[in-house]
């Protein structure tokens, strides 16, 4: 699944940042939010290769490094990624509410200011994390690379699993639907107010409930099983071998799965992004057009 992921995301997500690079003029606070998002899921999706390579072989990694970058990179995406679409969503609904962009929140350099701090939030998030694989990595030598559920270490890996999942996928999965119920209220405002269906307004709408409905079925079973996972190997749980190895299975089938929002993210920078797919497309056009004068001038 990791290799699956590799080869339909990195494409997409490439074309993505090339075509924000190359294709857009002007940048709105909205383009900022995917573009940082497009970085992420990028850079993410450079680590499956190897992930994918050493788990088809059946081998463990044996460096450090890059044991604590994987997992430093793979968990830094997994909640920018619901985050910075908190912000996509709240900007689509400030863009309805104030059309003319006369709100501070929509100015591309606050846009800036937001994912800056996004990303630091982030971090601060996964310090603990990385300190337990520290701790986890001396103990054993640095022989032996974990996941988060497996680590041991002076930090309750418990209750940080439980804290890092309500502040880093509860909450914003619930702004997610926060905003989906205020554009929709404010459709329907507008609709009664104008005696007619506002068509060209309903797209926002509909992206962000998909978002909402894409990070709930993909990262619910994961985080449900990551918790699970960590209280079975509690001793206090007195949990049985066989029962054990049942949910450490279920574990890491949840894990690619969670992982799948790399690969449906570039939809919604073509469905979300102001004239984005225009933009590209006729950057497609005057491409090819170039490409056919040289050969015939060849």
């Amino acid at each position: 699944m990791y290799g699956i992921e590799f080869c339909l995301g990195f494409p997409g997500n490439l074309l993505v940042v090339l075509g924000y690079v190359f294709c857009l003029p002007a940048w709105q606070s909205i383009n900022i939010y995917l573009f940082s998002l497009s970085v992420s899921d990028l850079i993410f999706l450079c680590t499956l290769p190897r992930l994918s390579y050493l788990y088809a072989n059946g081998q463990l990694e044996t460096s450090p490094v890059t044991c604590i970058a994987n997992r430093y990179l793979l968990h830094v995406n997994l909640y920018c990624s619901i985050l910075l679409m908190v912000w996509v969503s709240m900007d689509r609904f400030l863009l309805i509410r104030h059309p003319t962009r006369n709100h501070f929140l929509l100015r591309p350099r606050v846009a800036m200011v937001v994912t800056g701090l996004s990303w630091l939030a982030v971090n601060i998030q996964i310090i603990p994390m990385i300190v337990l694989m520290f701790h986890d990595l001396e103990r054993a030598n640095g022989s032996h690379c974990k996941d988060f559920a497996s680590l041991k270490g002076d930090i309750d890996p418990m209750g940080y699993s439980m804290g890092l999942t309500l502040t880093g996928y509860i909450l914003p999965l619930l702004g997610l639907c926060l905003f989906s119920y205020k554009i929709a209220q404010l459709l329907c405002a507008q609709e009664k107010a104008l005696e007619r269906r506002t068509s060209s307004y309903k797209r926002p709408l509909r992206v962000v409930r998909a978002a909402a409905v894409m990070f709930l079925v993909l990262y619910t079973p994961y985080h449900l099983m990551r918790n699970v996972r960590i209280v079975s190997r509690q001793a206090w749980a007195m949990v049985e071998l066989c029962p054990k190895m049942y949910i450490e299975g279920l574990y890491i089938l949840t894990r690619p799965v969670a992982f799948l929002h790399s690969v449906i993210n570039p939809v919604f920078y073509f469905l979300m992004g102001d004239h984005f797919r225009e933009l590209l497309l006729a950057k497609f056009r005057e491409l090819i057009r170039k490409t056919g004068r040289l050969r015939e001038s060849a």
